[in-house]
């Protein structure tokens, strides 16, 4: 399946002379399990660009165009080894209508405000999904990003309202994924993930304990070469992301695969290393995670 120029130009005219068709979309899209056959979850990440993440290396709007993402999403999402995608309103939207998600999971981005380079960046309000329509409009589940930085105490206001949402969710029996990552300032005040694994397991340990039910929880966790131990610190059902790619692509696939001997790591949701990688083969780079998630699919 691939996106036509002429597709495309249909949907930009639907969002002005008949809007309510996307929304219906969405609600109407046939669904499938969470767990599916073995468990496993290779669900795409589409959701950094309602944070304004559209750059990429060196080029500052390398995923800014909305046609190639929408036709890389397409592609990848006909592949039967991908099980789902995760994004904001505005991307869901357009996949349903293009009829990119039947029988795929849809994940909605839920706390978006946390502006890239912004100088109240780790303040990651909720500014896309939040729960009633999560459920409303047939989601699998929300997403959530709690970003952990000892020295900034706005991130207390970050982790109750995230709890707050693990609790809603799992009353409705819906996924929480939760991206909890340890972070720091670097000299010049911004915002800089903190790589070392000890942070990590801290910040899987307070994830795990978030709201009044962990039944629906899972999360969203950059790898370390110390994942034994990062996955021992929870029993949640874990899914690792691939970040910005670097160096040579076989090196993130070999962490990915390397993990996944881990009993409770389930899988990826990962985006700009299958979306964007640097041969610009989007649905090369998912056929091979998808070897790695589900190595016994026919």
């Amino acid at each position: 399946m691939t996106l036509s120029r002429e597709k495309y130009q249909v949907l930009l005219d639907e969002r002005v002379f008949a809007p309510h068709t996307l929304s219906e979309a969405l609600v109407s899209r046939s669904r499938r399990s969470i767990a599916g056959e073995d468990g496993n979850l290779l669900i795409l990440a589409a959701d950094h660009t309602a944070r304004g993440k559209i750059s990429l290396g060196k080029d500052k709007v390398a995923m800014a165009d909305r046609y190639t993402l929408l036709d890389r999403l397409v592609r990848c999402l006909a592949l039967p080894q991908v099980d789902g995608v995760l994004a904001s309103a505005d991307i869901l939207e357009e996949l349903a209508w293009l009829g990119a998600l039947d029988n795929k999971l849809a994940m909605g981005t839920m706390n978006r405000g946390g502006i890239m380079g912004a100088t109240w960046e780790l303040d990651d309000r909720v500014t896309s999904y939040d729960v009633d329509h999560i459920e409303s409009l047939g989601l699998d589940g929300g997403k959530t990003l709690i970003r952990i930085d000892h020295h900034d105490p706005g991130v207390a206001r970050t982790l109750e309202t995230v709890a707050s949402i693990t609790t809603q969710l799992a009353d409705r029996r819906l996924m929480s994924l939760i991206e909890p990552l340890p972070y720091l300032k670097d000299a010049n005040g911004g915002a800089i993930l903190d790589t070392d694994p000890d942070a990590l397991i801290k910040v899987v340990a307070i994830a795990s304990g978030l709201g009044s039910s962990s039944a629906y929880s899972w999360l969203k966790l950059p790898t370390s070469d110390r994942m034994d131990e990062v996955a021992a610190a929870t029993t949640l059902p874990i899914l690792m992301l691939g970040g910005e790619p670097k160096g040579s692509s076989g090196d993130i696939f070999d962490q990915w695969s390397t993990a996944m001997k881990e009993p409770n790591i389930r899988g990826l949701t990962a985006g700009r290393t299958l979306l964007y990688p640097s041969d610009g083969d989007s649905e090369s780079a998912a056929v091979r995670a998808g070897a790695i998630v589900h190595p016994h699919h026919s």
